[in-house]
């Protein structure tokens, strides 16, 4: 599946839910199902900056494909990276650093997060981006 087919498949999964906090229950129930980050990289040079939470976030590059794992101390948190990584994990460098992320917009994620967690988001997305455009870089070489 591309990019933009799983993030539409998000944003259909996500139109079942009438209100916030099925939506939010949801995201946690996402966030349980993440598969865990290896815990030698649970450390510092794998926190995500600019996070209020602690996000750990490592990316693994085997046949042109990236492949993400994470965690996060804090369960709405892990389920928004376990978002991110169902969409972006599996795909090529170049699809990750070029992705569009409507979808966020379109489920109504970015509308119902505090400004903190919202600041984390975007600092999530752009760590995936920065791991997907070196290992593009990398590939290339």
């Amino acid at each position: 599946m591309t990019i933009q087919e799983k993030a539409q498949s998000v944003v259909d999964e996500f139109l079942i839910f009438d209100d916030w906090m099925d939506k939010y229950a949801h995201l946690i129930e996402l966030g349980k199902e993440l598969p865990l980050i290896d815990e030698k990289y649970k450390n510092e040079t794998h926190l995500i900056s600019g996070c209020q939470s602690r996000v750990w976030l490592h990316a693994d590059f085997d046949n042109g494909i990236v492949k993400f794992t994470a965690d996060s101390d804090a369960v709405i948190t892990k389920g928004i990276i376990s978002l991110l990584i169902r969409v972006l994990s599996e795909s090529k460098p170049s699809d990750i650093v070029e992705a569009d992320f409507n979808f966020l917009d379109e489920i109504g994620l970015k509308a119902h997060l505090s400004p903190t967690r919202a600041n984390g988001l975007v600092s999530m997305i752009k760590q995936m981006q920065l791991y997907a455009r070196a290992l593009q870089i990398k590939a290339n070489s």
